[in-house]
């Protein structure tokens, strides 16, 4: 199976949507390398940042999910690293 390494950058704008973004990430947390998130207060925003390693149809299938959370957006860079496991 081919995996690739990438990172998403996902913004949440509304709070009551967190709790299905953390679901659906638990769901994929085999792929995950590690997971940042800021709480910004100020602009009442969350951003959170995923590294993955994952088989590139994996992490567009997870992107598409947290893409149709309301008030949340996400972004996703890939690297060129691509390993047979």
């Amino acid at each position: 199976m081919e995996t690739r390494v990438a990172v998403m950058s996902i913004i949440v704008e509304k709070g009551e949507t967190v709790e299905k973004l953390n679901s659906i990430l638990h769901d994929y947390g085999e792929f995950i390398i590690g997971r940042m998130g800021i709480p910004y207060r100020e602009k009442n925003i969350n951003i959170i940042s995923i590294a993955i390693d994952a088989p590139q149809d994996t992490i567009a299938a997870l992107s598409g999910k947290i893409g149709r959370l309301d008030g949340v957006s996400v972004k996703t860079a890939y690297s060129g690293v691509i390993t047979n496991e």
